[in-house]
């Protein structure tokens, strides 16, 4: 039986319930659809970490221990096939989370991993959801007054003064210099002509030291971008930030899977004539096209493994979408999942997405640990939820923001083809990420605008 209660407070904004729940375990926040939800205490979950999986039980209100019956994801991820859940509704108590670009590669390739957190799944009976008039509590764990009379008792504090504000301890600054892109450039457009593949999604690290909390931010980065499937996630002194535009996978109620991958960018411009015209290059770019019909062939490769034979359609091809930064061109792709097919076990063979990776997707995943040299980490991998019967959402983590410790790190890539052009691939990378750093590095003592 739910437990469904009205919060009897003003409606706060989300980073001022996240700051005061921070201290919660398992504590995340997705745009659920534009029905925002925060989830906490999960009833369990699982970490990967220092190249193991670790999986821990509550045992108390907030206490965990180690879990040792589980032995590996599909043990933990259990989906009822009696339960139902409503599609339109979005997440309805199950499985939140995120997989990492790192630990998903490693399924096919040899990658580093990243220090940080590479994975975490919760199972949340307990959670948040906003709705048009008011957020309202929803739990069917055991004692559910119980959450609701803690809840109500963190929310009706002061607010929370143990939250640090984030400071830069200097503006952002790339990894590589402009040189060292340029010669990574030339050096996939080598493997390209000799045949080794035909898209390579090449990505570049800005990072910096800081000091206090990401969350402290939240709402300007997600104001500044508007991102259709933002989240949040903090793990002990891991913060996972997205302000991501794209979806990878939605399951839906009848079996039905859709993917809407991203790949073309162009900027946006404050005067609306100028605005169109980017619009409208991006929209005829013969190069954009075919970067985008080649990750629309591979997607659609990937669900086929998966789907019932013929059921695998492009509903939409180039269409373009407009942002708060940038205009993107997104394709569509739908299928229907087979009978006998386990919604995690697509979701995590068709990780990484194929709009991060490139084409053949292997082969590019090894091109890319080459010349990348370092993890990515959380970034290009993906954030969201199952339900309990297995439907879900799932996005791309991209224009996503990674604080672990005292380091601060922000992604940004593009698709290289044979038809790329080097200046405009490493502008596109500045144009996809430049509002987000300047942003970011005003709260320095000592400002200014990121620079090449």
């Amino acid at each position: 039986m739910r437990y469904i209660q009205k919060l009897p407070l003003p409606v706060p904004s989300i980073q001022h319930i996240l700051t005061q729940l921070h201290a919660s375990t398992g504590l995340v926040f997705l745009n659920n659809h534009d029905s925002p939800i925060i989830a906490f205490h999960p009833e369990a979950y699982a970490i990967y970490q220092h190249d193991e999986y670790r999986f821990y039980q509550r045992d108390a209100f907030t206490n965990y221990h180690l879990n040792h019956d589980y032995k590996n994801l599909n043990d933990f991820i259990q989906f009822d096939p009696t339960a139902s859940a409503s599609s339109d509704l979005g997440f309805q108590g199950g499985y939140i989370g995120f997989i990492g670009y790192d630990i998903a590669a490693s399924q096919d390739v040899c990658v580093k991993h990243a220090v940080q957190p590479a994975l975490y799944i919760g199972l949340y009976r307990t959670y948040l959801c906003q709705h048009a008039d008011g957020w309202y509590f929803y739990s069917d764990a055991e004692q559910p007054e119980q959450h609701y009379n803690w809840l109500i008792d963190q929310l009706s504090q002061t607010l929370a003064s143990s939250i640090q504000p984030l400071r830069l301890h200097h503006s952002f600054h790339p990894r590589w210099s402009k040189s060292e892109y340029l010669h990574a450039f030339h050096k996939i457009q080598d493997y390209i002509k000799a045949g080794d593949c035909y898209q390579i999604n090449l990505t570049q690290e800005f990072q910096t030291c800081c000091e206090g909390e990401l969350l402290s931010k939240a709402d300007q980065l997600w104001t500044l971008t508007n991102a259709p499937y933002a989240g949040y996630l903090k793990l002990d002194d891991f913060e996972l930030l997205s302000c991501s535009p794209e979806l990878f996978i939605e399951f839906e109620a009848n079996r039905s899977l859709k993917t809407r991958p991203i790949k073309g960018t162009m900027p946006r411009y404050k005067d609306l004539e100028q605005d169109e015209k980017s619009k409208q290059q991006l929209k005829s770019s013969v190069k954009d096209q075919a970067e985008n019909v080649m990750i629309v062939d591979l997607l659609r490769n990937d669900f086929s493994v998966h789907a019932e034979t013929g059921s695998v359609k492009t509903t939409k091809l180039f269409e373009i979408e407009s942002f708060n930064q940038v205009h993107h061109m997104v394709s569509e792709i739908t299928a229907q999942l087979k009978k006998d097919a386990n919604p995690f076990d697509v979701l995590r063979s068709a990780l990484p997405g194929g709009s991060i990776t490139g084409a053949p997707k292997i082969r590019a995943m090894q091109i890319i640990e080459e010349l990348e040299q370092a993890p990515r980490g959380a970034y290009c991998g993906s954030l969201g939820y199952f339900n309990l019967d297995g439907t879900g959402s799932w996005n791309i983590l991209i224009r996503t923001i990674q604080k672990y410790q005292d380091t601060l790190s922000v992604w940004a890539g593009g698709g290289i083809t044979i038809a790329s052009d080097a200046e405009a691939e490493y502008q596109e990378c500045l144009d996809k990420v430049s509002a987000m750093l300047n942003l970011i590095n005003t709260w320095q003592s000592h400002t200014d605008d990121y620079a090449e």
